[in-house]
């Protein structure tokens, strides 16, 4: 009967410990959200949260919050009961032992040696070593436990990772970050199709790459060839491919023309409607590309072109002769 409620008093300072250290309004919300999160990571949910586009998992996560708190109900109804079959001397020193601090307490002093293993003053003499440095001894205590467990993780991690990349040649650094880099272009990839585009007059430039210009003929063909034909020479709309431009050449101003239509009234209409901004940088550089091509038979010159240079672009110097002097001929060989 004795061993009975002593154990009854160990059972009720270590639930009145734990009360006091985590309370019911800490825990309940605290095992919720960690299993809250972890259903929102492992489920595979897409944009949604989980337990919107599963009904299941709403109704797990209800029950279990139901659970919760039933565990705390009958956890302090067990409290309770077991109190009531304490002794007076076991009552007050229940009492007694709940008004000290909690760094006092024999709950925490008995987690405290258990991680540890530390020597009291009293049996130090027990592990004092017969050396000493002026005056200074020096004990032999024992490493803590947290520590030696934490070192023995360490040793199993470095077994394994040694065993799994070195010996059986796993994946490499360098084959992990390309997979990485793929995983986020295809994200990148995904993004850019339904994001707002962000190209604008200011920001464009001429693309050369092979991929880009073939859509940009891609998108020239489906909706340039009847006014200025397949080859760019010209029929209703001027003539792409020479040196000559209406409303001016380059990258920039070839995308503003495309983006805002021609000249008023008799001009090419604006295809920022139909086209997107990096569309239209496509299909412009498309049509750079093409200068020179000499296609049969192109459209005249309209009366408005004008030749277009860029910008900061070289100039052949112009070379001064002296009409003095004389070339002497070279004999032929």
């Amino acid at each position: 009967m004795i061993f009975y409620q002593k154990k009854l008093l160990w059972i009720n300072l270590n639930c009145k410990q734990m009360k006091k250290l985590c309370p019911a309004y800490v825990r309940v919300p605290l095992f919720f959200a960690i299993v809250f999160a972890a259903l929102e990571y492992f489920i595979d949910s897409g944009a949604k949260p989980a337990f919107i586009k599963f009904p299941m998992v709403a109704l797990f996560l209800g029950v279990f919050l139901f659970l919760l708190i039933a565990i705390e109900i009958v956890v302090s109804a067990v409290d309770k009961i077991t109190y009531q079959l304490l002794t007076d001397e076991q009552k007050a020193a229940a009492a007694a032992e709940e008004a000290l601090p909690f760094t006092e307490t024999q709950f925490y002093k008995n987690i405290v040696n258990k991680l540890t293993r530390s020597t009291a003053v009293e049996q130090e003499k027990d592990v004092l070593l017969d050396h000493d440095y002026d005056g200074i001894k020096e004990l032999d205590n024992v490493l803590p436990p947290w520590w030696v467990g934490l070192f023995y993780v360490c040793i199993i991690f470095g077994v394994i990772y040694f065993v799994r990349f070195e010996v059986y040649g796993d994946y490499s650094q360098e084959e992990e970050f390309l997979a990485d880099m793929k995983k986020e272009d295809e994200k990148v990839a995904e993004y850019l199709k339904t994001a707002p585009d962000q190209m604008n007059v200011d920001k464009v430039t001429l693309l050369t790459d092979a991929p880009a210009l073939a859509e940009g003929k891609k998108i020239f063909e489906s909706n340039c060839v009847a006014c200025h034909r397949a080859d760019a020479g010209g029929a209703i709309g001027p003539n792409l491919t020479d040196e000559n431009w209406i409303l001016g050449g380059g990258i920039k101003k070839v995308f503003t023309t495309i983006t805002e239509g021609g000249r008023s009234g008799k001009g090419m209409v604006a295809w920022k409607e139909s086209l997107k901004p990096t569309e239209i940088q496509k299909v412009a550089s498309y049509v750079l590309s093409l200068q020179g091509s000499n296609p049969k038979e192109p459209k005249p010159t309209e009366p408005e072109a004008k030749p277009w240079k860029e910008e900061g672009a070289a100039t052949t110097p112009e070379v001064k002769t002296d009409s003095t002097k004389t070339v002497t001929p070279v004999p032929a060989k």
